[in-house]
């Protein structure tokens, strides 16, 4: 009589393994001109793409800021790009998030004081030293069934990903050190 096989485990069916999806990153600024043009050079020597502006939404007087005017620059990355942009970054923060990093949808955010911190970048002292936002969205393959446009569908509940998917994902993929 020959043996039965072992059931697979839920990390080894692909449709079920967590995935990043995109990984944006988010210099703000506050005002438009040529501090904003020497950040869209800073994120453009980062990550190798072109940044987009963003504009702000409403006027705020006391920061002199007008509604409509350009006061952030934003990259979006994916794949191979998103993933070795994290590698490059996660020895900025010590390896170390904290659980509160993570929502219940299992995306995560952090942020850098200094751009200059991140390994192989040299200080440019035209440019100036800028701080940044990263935030991570991870999901499940799959997933894309529930928020795409045509034909959308419900997804079952091992499609979504949870908080502790997620860090146990990053754990693994990064070996990152979660406290809290």
């Amino acid at each position: 009589m020959s043996e039965k096989e072992p059931v697979k485990k839920q990390a080894e069916n692909p449709m079920v393994k967590p995935k990043i999806e995109k990984v944006t990153v988010n210099i703000s600024v506050g005002q438009s001109g040529a501090p904003l043009e020497k950040a869209v050079k800073v994120l453009e020597q980062l990550t190798g793409q072109r940044p987009c502006m963003r504009k702000a939404k409403k006027t705020v007087r006391d920061f002199g800021i007008r509604k409509g005017e350009h006061i952030a620059c934003l990259v979006t990355l994916r794949g191979e790009k998103a993933k070795s942009f994290l590698e490059k970054v996660f020895p900025v923060i010590d390896n170390t998030l904290s659980r509160g990093c993570f929502d219940n949808q299992g995306n995560f955010a952090f942020g850098i004081k200094e751009h200059i911190e991140i390994p192989g970048t040299k200080y440019v002292p035209e440019l100036g030293i800028y701080g940044m936002d990263i935030a991570i969205s991870l999901g499940k393959p799959g997933y894309h069934v529930k928020r795409r446009r045509r034909a959308k569908s419900k997804v079952g509940l091992r499609q979504i990903l949870t908080r502790d998917e997620a860090m146990s994902f990053i754990k693994d993929e990064f070996r990152i050190e979660i406290t809290g």
